[in-house]
């Protein structure tokens, strides 16, 4: 992987033990990197934090990859950003000192795109990931090994940009892929709100958490 740090971003280190994961948050259209440094110091608290800003500009508003409209990805900058962040994350790892094994992304919307997009395309970079508001970013020639990755999707039901057949789509991808994947649907729209955190939260301290204390044991 290449050892330059190619991402503006935001690095929070670890307060808690050695070895929990370290969180990639992973911001939405027009967000930047503090925008879920609160969320994800509220859902792990003590947990390391690497908060990358996407690289592409839509009007002058941050994004992980170019689009042709809502929900046409430009499917070979999907591609380009992904592997770039995948390699910025490995030297991420070696600069900061942290478990490139325990990285859990955090993404939201099109955070969340680029996140699936790593999961099918750079299995080896994720632990696991929370998919908040996600679509299918694309199909992979071929299905990865996800085996032992437990995936969350967090979807709304009235979501007006994503529709339900995608979501289901991208969790059926991913399962077939071997994830273990945790679809819930909220009562909301594309917004974030306490269902998400709740489940999210949940969904740590069940396979992250878990993981510590027997590690500990």
């Amino acid at each position: 992987m290449s050892t330059d740090l190619t991402f503006v971003h935001r690095f929070l280190p670890a307060q808690a033990a050695a070895d929990a994961p370290t969180l990639l948050l992973l911001h939405g259209t027009g967000g930047d990197e503090s925008d879920l440094i609160p969320l994800g110091q509220a859902l792990l608290p003590g947990a390391a934090l690497l908060s990358p800003r996407g690289r592409v500009l839509e009007n002058g508003m941050p994004r992980f990859f170019r689009r042709f409209g809502e929900g046409r990805f430009d499917e070979a900058n999907l591609r380009e950003e992904a592997l770039a962040l995948a390699n910025f994350v490995g030297a991420a790892a070696q600069n900061y000192k942290f478990d490139a094994a325990r990285v859990v992304a955090l993404g939201f919307s099109n955070g969340a795109n680029i996140a699936a997009a790593m999961l099918l395309l750079h299995p080896q970079v994720l632990a696991g990931a929370i998919l908040l508001r996600p679509m299918l970013p694309l199909i992979p020639s071929e299905l990865p090994n996800l085996a032992g990755k437990p995936v969350l999707i967090s979807a709304g039901q009235h979501d007006p940009i994503v529709p339900a057949a995608n979501t289901l789509h991208l969790a059926n991808l991913l399962q077939s892929a071997g994830a273990e994947v945790t679809l819930k649907r909220q009562p909301l729209g594309h917004n974030l709100a306490e269902p998400d955190l709740q489940a999210s939260a949940y969904w740590l301290r069940e396979h992250f958490a878990r993981a510590t204390k027997e590690n500990a044991a």
